[in-house]
C-alpha cells in the first residue's frame, strides 16, 4: 500500500487522467451525434453502451501491451513508406470517420431521412429500431478502438505503471459517461452546433489518414480550432436568443 502514498504515482495519475479526458472528445462527440439518431428511450442506453466498450477495448489494449507495441513495427513497404499494423488502423479508421462525418453532414444539410421512410408495421416498426440501435452500436464500437489503440500507445509512453493505466482509463471513462449526456442533448438542440461536429469529426478523420503514413497533425490545433469555432458559435447562438426575445415581446 506504500505506493498509494507516492506523490508521483498520484500525479502521474492525474496527468494521465487528464489526457484520457481531452484525447476522448472526439470519441463523445461521435457517440452524441449517432446515439441523437436513436428514440430518447434508448439513447442513455447506447450512450453506456457505447462508453462501455470504449473502457473494455482500452483495458484489454492495456492487458497485451507487447502486443499494442508490436503493431509499431512495419509490416510492408508502400512507395517507400513503412506500413505498421497501426498505421492500418489509423488509415481504415480515419476514412472510416471521414465517410461518416461526412455522409451525417450531407445528411443534416439536406434535411434528409437517413433511414428511409417510417414503418406502419408496429412489429415492423420494433424490428426497424432494433436494427437501427444495434447498427449504431457497432460504428460506435469501430471507432472505439480506433481511438482507443491511439489513447493506449500515448498512455505507454507517458506512465510505466500498468496499475495506473488502468485506473486513469476507469476514471476518464468515468468522467466522459457524465459529460456525454449533457453534450448530446446540447447538440441536438443546436443544429449549427451539429454541423460544427461533424466538421470537427473530419479534420479528426483528416489527422488519423496523415497519421498512417507519418504525418504527425498536433490535436492541440484541432481543439484550437474547434474551441474557436464553438466560441463564435455561441456568439451567434446568445444573439438568435436575444432576437427571438425582442419579437417576442414586440
Amino acid at each position: 500500500m506504500d505506493f498509494l502514498l507516492d506523490p508521483n504515482i498520484w500525479l502521474a495519475f492525474a496527468m494521465l487522467t487528464a489526457l484520457e479526458i481531452v484525447l476522448g472528445i472526439d470519441n463523445i462527440i461521435f457517440i452524441s451525434i449517432l446515439v441523437g439518431r436513436l428514440p430518447a428511450a434508448q439513447r442513455d442506453q447506447a450512450r453506456r453502451l457505447g462508453l462501455g466498450f470504449a473502457m473494455v477495448s482500452r483495458l484489454l489494449l492495456l492487458l497485451s501491451l507487447s502486443w499494442v507495441m508490436g503493431l509499431t513495427a512495419d509490416l510492408f513497404s508502400l512507395m517507400g513508406q513503412g506500413i505498421s499494423g497501426r498505421d492500418l488502423v489509423l488509415l481504415l479508421g480515419g476514412l472510416f470517420l471521414l465517410y461518416k462525418a461526412s455522409h451525417e453532414i450531407f445528411v443534416e444539410v439536406e434535411a434528409r431521412e437517413q433511414d428511409g421512410p417510417p414503418a406502419t408495421d408496429s412489429a415492423a416498426v420494433k424490428a426497424a429500431g432494433q436494427r437501427l440501435f444495434w447498427m449504431i452500436i457497432g460504428q460506435i464500437a469501430v471507432i472505439d478502438i480506433v481511438f482507443s489503440l491511439d489513447s493506449v500507445i500515448t498512455a505507454v509512453g507517458m506512465v510505466d505503471q500498468i496499475g495506473v493505466m488502468i485506473a486513469a482509463v476507469v476514471a476518464s471513462v468515468g468522467v466522459m459517461l457524465v459529460a456525454a449526456k449533457p453534450i448530446g442533448e446540447f447538440v441536438d438542440r443546436h443544429p449549427s452546433v451539429k454541423v460544427l461536429a461533424l466538421a470537427f469529426l473530419v479534420m479528426v478523420g483528416m489527422a488519423l489518414t496523415a497519421e498512417a503514413f507519418d504525418q504527425h497533425v498536433p490535436k492541440g490545433y484541432l481543439y484550437a480550432a474547434m474551441c474557436f469555432s464553438l466560441a463564435v458559435e455561441s456568439l451567434n447562438i446568445r444573439a438568435r436568443g436575444k432576437r427571438q426575445a425582442l419579437r417576442a415581446q414586440s
